[in-house]
């Protein structure tokens, strides 16, 4: 059942309207990002554009999920081999309520579970105060095996 934070998402208002105008392609991207069902690569939104008939080059399709990952509405996840994957971002239901969370990814399917991290919260805060630095913002991803594909003993 869906949380009441997700009945409230306005799915039809364009993503990333911080940002100013959206454009054709950007509404385009948009819906495969809302259509997906969890993490997908910039290559894997730009192949279903195009099995779409949507006619958006790969670049913008990278423009676009840039641009949105600096506006903190989709979330970004680094698979182990270093490629980025993104899906909407589901930051108001992060466990903690404060809208951070990370992610728990396996590394075989993909699967990814958010987490809570108030350890890493608190000492991301504490050294970026030590160093004098302010305006800090971080990132963690965890890899290991989901139940699905864990080794079995």
């Amino acid at each position: 059942m869906p949380s009441p934070k997700q009945d409230e998402r306005d799915d039809s208002r364009p993503l990333g309207r911080r940002r100013g105008r959206v454009t054709r392609q950007g509404q385009a991207v948009d819906a495969a990002l809302r259509d997906a069902d969890g993490f997908r690569t910039a290559y894997d939104l730009f192949a279903e554009l195009r099995r779409r008939g949507e006619s958006v080059g790969l670049t913008t399709v990278y423009r676009h999920l840039k641009a949105l990952a600096e506006a903190g509405e989709i979330d970004v996840v680094h698979q182990a081999d270093g490629e980025a994957q993104y899906r909407l971002c589901e930051a108001d239901l992060s466990p903690n309520g404060s809208g951070h969370h990370h992610h728990l990814v396996c590394r075989v399917c993909g699967k990814s579970v958010e987490v809570d991290g108030p350890e890493v919260e608190a000492w991301t805060e504490r050294i970026a105060r030590e160093a004098g630095y302010t305006s800090v913002s971080h990132t963690v991803e965890v890899f290991g095996l989901c139940p699905d594909h864990s080794e079995r003993s």
